[in-house]
């Protein structure tokens, strides 16, 4: 038999089954049962159908983890829609051009955001404003209400026939070589990457989530589908700050949460610095996935010595699902022996369903001995459709070395069980406290300023963020002793001109940048000369 593998399925399942069980905490105190947060969401698929909005359509969201992303989700992927989630950190330059590439028709965007959407809305094809707090926002008359649009509409609404290879979400990268790229996503892409994510972690109907991790990034790692489906409860937030992760942890008996290595230093920095050493649990076993570069021994053992917490290493990207590989591997080491730091180290095995392969320059699979290098490929259900209207970077993504393959751009070994270990990236890319950086968007900023002759910026190790972009600056007046222009000149003008996240904070002037014959300039140099005391050349970020 064949059932269609659709999103709408989640929602769907907890509603006939979990209806008066509590679905979602929100931020601002309310308390929803499936029940609830299905006729919510209903109700926005009814006042979007009412303005014309069809299967195929684009629907954006820019939202800090509360409930309405939950509602607007799922209220437009009920309708067929592309539900199109947006990172709340960019600049409304950045919103311009996606919403233009996009095409996007309707936005619902939080009250703390909506300006920026406000600055460029006679720039973009969107035609309907909705947000949370209507006064809120400058020029409000012009945006609606979520609750009342909710409040005035039926929660009946024609749902269209979908099938499983229609595409359902764009999710766009941080633009790390040019613009940002839209990553597509089918029913079956999503579907699958939440049942596996349902598997490797552990997902239960009694998990109470926090939501630590931007539900934007990735729809919160499959997330919004998974938690849902199983019938778990959603516990939401507008943002991260430490004091009120561990007191929510406590109060609401959180059994599960994500967070990257910056967030794991967070925790354990108010642990430590605590004048009381902090309860970390409420009344059930916490466990919690952290994803990328690998953290810190040190990290891994606070968390799980100090905090009693189990810490699961996962991996992946926006492309590939995003996860594809876990360190949970629990056959490999002793659950009580210090051995396990090494293997939860690991970027790990591949999921279910999932084969992952680290191959050199012919596509050939490197030897399992932890040290020959190659490039992380993946091929797996979970792995996007296509980037959105970018036939040329598609093709390139799934052929360079080796066809039929997404090529990740991390670069790794593999070890005699077949554990991936991420060791450095090929492209020019920077993760600073799990967001992406672009090295070459940096570079071209600061090449505007009157000031810089010529720019490379690349990855320096940073104990807060894992990794942070440094430029070194060969100045226009061709002396580093004596630049004509300030350290703190050149921060402030990447400041005023990026996402306050792509900050420059490290600079350092020099009177050449390493070239090779051909004027190229290898910035694997820099990295050696940055990274030089670390194990690896990539940071925990």
């Amino acid at each position: 038999m064949h059932k269609p593998l659709l999103v709408t399925d989640f929602l769907d399942r907890a509603r006939r089954h979990y209806s008066d069980e509590e679905a979602v905490v929100s931020t601002t105190g309310e308390r929803y049962t499936y029940a609830k947060f299905g006729d919510r969401a209903d109700r926005f698929s009814a006042v979007l159908q009412g303005r014309g909005i069809e299967k195929g359509d684009r629907v954006a969201v820019l939202d800090p983890n509360t409930h309405y992303q939950l509602e607007a989700a799922y209220g437009t992927m009920q309708l067929g829609a592309i539900h199109t989630p947006l990172n709340y950190r960019l600049t409304p330059e950045d919103y311009a051009y996606i919403l233009n590439d996009a095409g996007v028709d309707v936005i619902y965007a939080d009250y703390e955001y909506a300006e920026k959407i406000e600055a460029i809305r006679e720039e973009v094809p969107t035609e309907t404003f909705i947000t949370n707090d209507v006064d809120a926002v400058e020029a409000g008359s012009d945006w609606e209400s979520f609750d009342d649009l909710l409040a005035e509409a039926t929660p009946e609404y024609d749902r269209p026939e979908m099938t499983e290879d229609e595409l359902i979400t764009i999710n766009y990268t941080s633009g790390t070589t040019g613009d940002p790229k839209g990553v597509c996503r089918t029913h079956r892409n999503e579907t699958l990457h939440a049942y596996l994510i349902s598997i490797h972690q552990e997902i239960r109907d009694d998990d109470v989530y926090l939501w630590t991790l931007p539900m934007f990034h990735v729809n919160g790692w499959g997330h919004i589908y998974a938690i849902t489906g199983m019938g778990a409860t959603h516990v939401c937030t507008r943002g991260v700050d430490a004091e009120s992760i561990i007191e929510t942890i406590q109060e609401e008996d959180v059994s599960y949460l994500c967070g990257a290595p910056t967030v794991l230093n967070l925790l354990i920095d108010y642990y430590e610095d605590a004048a009381d050493e902090p309860e970390m649990r409420g009344g059930t076993d916490v466990r919690i996935a952290t994803a990328g570069s690998s953290p810190p021994e040190a990290t891994i053992r606070t968390v799980e010595d100090e905090f009693d917490w189990r810490l699961k290493h996962v991996y992946g990207a926006t492309e590939t699902g995003p996860l594809i590989t876990t360190s949970d591997a629990r056959r490999h080491f002793d659950a009580d022996s210090d051995e396990r730091f090494a293997i939860k180290k690991r970027q790990g095995l591949g999921f279910l369903g999932t084969e992952v392969r680290v191959v050199d320059e012919d596509g050939a699979d490197v030897p399992r001995d932890s040290t020959t290098i190659g490039e992380v490929v993946v091929r797996g259900n979970q792995v996007m459709e296509r980037y959105w209207n970018k036939p040329d970077a598609t093709e390139e993504a799934f052929s360079d070395r080796i066809e039929g393959y997404f090529h990740t751009g991390d670069l790794g070994t593999v070890d005699e069980n077949g554990l991936v270990a991420i060791q450095d990236r090929k492209k020019d890319i920077i993760i600073s406290g799990g967001e992406n950086i672009s090295s070459i968007e940096l570079e071209d900023t600061l090449f505007d300023h009157p000031g810089v002759s010529d720019v490379a910026v690349i990855p320096a190790p940073s104990e807060q963020w894992g990794e942070t972009p440094k430029a070194f600056v060969v100045p226009n007046s061709g002396d580093p002793n004596e630049p004509g222009v300030s350290t703190d000149e050149l921060v402030e003008f990447t400041r005023e001109n990026l996402a306050g996240y792509k900050t420059v904070h490290r600079i350092e002037f020099v009177k050449q940048l390493p070239t090779t014959a051909t004027g190229k300039v290898q910035k694997y140099e820099l990295r050696e000369q940055e990274w030089e005391d670390e194990e690896q050349m990539v940071g925990q970020g």
